[in-house]
């Protein structure tokens, strides 16, 4: 018996994902110029800055937040949204 993707025994388990999850940070390996403006990305060279901004935020609470976010595109076309978390010291990318 030859069982197909599409058939009811060929279940595969199903992970469910939150919109919490699909926008988790991940921790992102950045070489930046010396503005602090990224040059690589994951080892993937930027071609273009779309936009920057900061975010300052919950700065009467125990867990401020202070991030430096770049909208960029890689030369290879690709979108993405980095950002250095300066309480950390630290890279991440976030899926927008």
């Amino acid at each position: 018996m030859v069982t197909h993707p599409g058939s009811a025994r060929f279940a595969r388990p199903t992970r469910r994902l939150n919109a919490q999850q699909l926008n988790k940070p991940r921790s992102a390996l950045i070489e930046a110029h010396a503005d602090g403006t990224p040059r690589r990305v994951n080892r993937q060279t930027v071609g273009t800055v779309r936009e920057e901004w900061r975010v300052v935020d919950r700065w009467w609470t125990d867990e401020p937040v202070h991030r430096r976010y770049f909208d960029l595109v890689l030369e290879t076309g690709e979108n993405t949204v980095v950002y250095h978390d300066d309480d950390a010291g630290a890279w991440f990318t976030q899926r927008s």
